[in-house]
């Protein structure tokens, strides 16, 4: 097999000489460039592309860290990123954390030592904006539906906040006034701030401050968060349950339907991200609705955009970029029951 070394010796150069014509990155004379391509033509030699990526201290792959591939949102995401870097020639090495923050730190110093060009970072239990500079040095970043508090690496978000008012002013506009909002345990920003959309629209109406459950951003963690709280559901207790992501929501209908409480006929549920499996629940959920394959689509543009050193459009350039969320009504919302709706009016 022909090699650079014997396409160095033909053209009477060095080998770094000829890693230089084939990388365009170092100035080589038109006189040698030509000595070099006419050895390869001589010899047949045809550069592979690891060694076109060697010459030019690039490996054509990127790191993507996710929480949970189980959830389909994550596998939405996944494939967003990974068509996108597959169309300009990168390949994606995939790791996920199972939001646990030693498996986070863990996989950030793995990721780094693989020598990838560049990370896309989905953060689940992130570590501070200090040792994530530690972890990850110079290497190009992009964080992509959670954020790091300090970082200055561009962002591709949802817009968490408004998609916490469409809840609120979804159940407000049937008539709800006591809601319960699960939210993520772990201080996730996009949690925070879908329980403050969701609370700010909530208060502003006059209805009474929600009651802020927590649990792990699961099924299971729904699940336990009402279970906690089901002595709240008897009475005057909530009439509407706001979870911060779809999984969550699924959790919540199925204890409350486990304590005999109807959904929506007794208590509505909202929750986030639209996944799939929302349009087949009993009953079909209403969420606010991400489109996570483009969030997926435009962080890696973004970060290819910047190793490939291309001029970015207005859609990439750094910084945070939120996309637009909306509100997809189904079957687990409807009016409060009547006789609670009486009472609030009295109140």
């Amino acid at each position: 097999m022909v090699s650079i070394a014997d396409v160095a010796a033909r053209a009477g150069v060095s080998p770094t000489t000829v890693s230089h014509a084939l990388s365009g990155k170092r100035k080589v004379s038109d006189r040698v460039r030509a000595r070099v391509e006419s050895a390869m033509q001589e010899l047949g030699y045809v550069p592979s592309r690891s060694a076109q990526n060697l010459a030019i201290g690039r490996t054509r792959l990127l790191g993507l860290i996710v929480p949970d591939i189980r959830n389909s949102f994550f596998a939405d995401l996944t494939h967003g990123v990974e068509a996108t870097a597959i169309g300009h020639g990168y390949n994606v090495i995939l790791c996920t954390t199972g939001f646990d923050h030693t498996r986070e730190v863990d996989h950030l110093a793995m990721i780094r030592s693989r020598a990838v060009d560049g990370l896309i970072y989905a953060a689940g239990a992130p570590p501070t904006n200090s040792q994530l500079g530690a972890l990850l040095g110079d290497l190009p970043l992009v964080l992509v539906d959670e954020e790091v508090p300090g970082a200055i690496a561009p962002s591709f978000v949802s817009d968490n906040l408004n998609g916490g008012r469409l809840a609120a002013e979804h159940l407000l506009g049937l008539g709800h006034r006591r809601a319960l909002v699960i939210a993520a345990d772990g201080g996730l920003v996009s949690s925070d701030l879908r329980v403050e959309g969701f609370r700010e629209s909530w208060v502003a109406e006059g209805a009474e401050t929600p009651v802020i459950a927590s649990g792990a951003f699961t099924e299971e963690g729904g699940r336990e968060a009402i279970a906690r709280h089901a002595e709240a559901f008897g009475g005057e207790g909530p009439t509407a349950v706001f979870a911060v992501n779809d999984l969550m929501a699924f959790g919540a209908i199925g204890e409350l339907q486990r304590a005999g409480i109807d959904v929506p006929g007794r208590v509505s549920v909202v929750g986030f991200d639209d996944i799939p499996a929302g349009r087949y629940a009993h009953p079909r959920l209403t969420t606010v609705r991400q489109d996570v394959d483009e969030l997926g689509r435009r962080a890696t543009h973004a970060l290819i955009a910047a190793l490939d050193d291309e001029p970015a459009g207005p859609k990439d350039r750094p910084g945070r970029h939120v996309l637009p969320v909306s509100l997809t009504v189904r079957q687990s919302t409807a009016p409060p029951p009547a006789a609670q709706r009486k009472a609030d009016s009295r109140g």
